[in-house]
């Protein structure tokens, strides 16, 4: 168990982050090995194990995959998540009666001297793990550890608005601690499927609107899809293929707070690539009497000439 297990569904019991503290417990005892004192000799802070052997659980990571409009209107997912938790026979203490002994090994310290010459040279004692004391009589369920592996099942509610990447943190669903330390943290790290027709800039959404070219020219008011329900939306005359026009607070839920945002509807003109025979005869008609694309607009003379002509 010294890096942890691996689970199901995508579930890893790794330090979170590829964080491990056994790398800094490895690193102290080499220290206390060749020289004599601890990590917490030279930062100030207290080793890895207290008194007792306690120590804090691991953190756990959760990789969760949830739909788009799921992250969009927010849900409550329920996990199962494989960890070890504290012993229920012996309350996580490993000691069936909680009774323990000074280690006669180390005398209590959690560790062992050794002197070579000129050199002394300390030792994580073996008897005790570094504990300096050793349980009398130790839980036969859990092996004197104080912990037993379950799988667990956890109910986390996923705020709308989340993205690929968000991670939320459950405090004290992680691994149990050794011998009644507390529990470590649950993070669950969100991802989002894409959606067909939505693309997503933050709390903004984008969509493609397709319209037709008498729509474009003439202007219309079209039902615009939402993540719920529709929205009406004006194209005034004259619109050009690429347009873009933004529906105020149509976009998706801030999962800190704050306004919703935007929902941008792009429009694109669809050129027919086969007219019908009267389609045809309406286009060959609008040819005759509309101008060159290259030709200057008239000014309001030339528009009443033409009226009259």
């Amino acid at each position: 168990d010294r890096f942890g297990h691996q689970g199901v569904g995508g579930f890893g019991a790794e330090g979170f982050g590829g964080f491990n503290s056994e790398v800094f417990a490895d690193l102290e005892d080499v220290l206390g090995s060749f020289f004599g004192f601890s990590m917490g000799d030279v930062f100030g802070g207290g080793g890895r194990r207290t008194r007792g052997g306690s120590r804090r659980g691991a953190d756990l990571r959760y990789d969760l995959e949830i739909d788009f409009l799921e992250a969009a209107r927010g849900i409550e997912k329920e996990l199962e998540v494989p960890r070890l938790e504290a012993c229920g026979t012996c309350r996580g203490t490993g000691s069936r009666s909680g009774a323990r002994a000074t280690c006669s090994a180390c005398g209590g310290r959690g560790q062992t001297v050794h002197r070579q010459g000129f050199f002394a040279l300390s030792r994580t004692c073996g008897a005790c793990g570094g504990t300096g004391q050793i349980l009398k009589d130790p839980c036969a369920d859990c092996a004197g550890e104080g912990r037993r592996r379950k799988v667990r099942r956890i109910t986390v509610k996923i705020p709308a608005g989340v993205d690929t990447g968000m991670r939320l943190r459950v405090p004290g669903e992680g691994e149990g601690g050794l011998r009644g330390g507390r529990a470590g943290d649950l993070y669950v790290v969100i991802g989002v499927r894409e959606h067909p027709r939505f693309q997503r800039e933050g709390p903004h959404l984008r969509i493609a609107q397709p319209i037709t070219i008498s729509q474009a020219v003439l202007g219309t008011d079209l039902e615009i899809p939402l993540l719920d329900g529709s929205s009406r939306l004006n194209i005034p005359p004259g619109t050009r293929s690429g347009t873009t026009f933004r529906i105020r607070g149509k976009g998706l839920a801030r999962p800190n707070g704050g306004p919703p945002g935007d929902l941008y509807v792009t429009a694109e003109v669809h050129i027919p690539a086969r007219l019908t025979k009267k389609q045809r005869e309406l286009f060959e008609r609008l040819a005759e009497v509309e101008p060159p694309a290259d030709a200057p607009p008239k000014d309001i003379f030339g528009r009443v000439r033409d009226i009259f002509s």
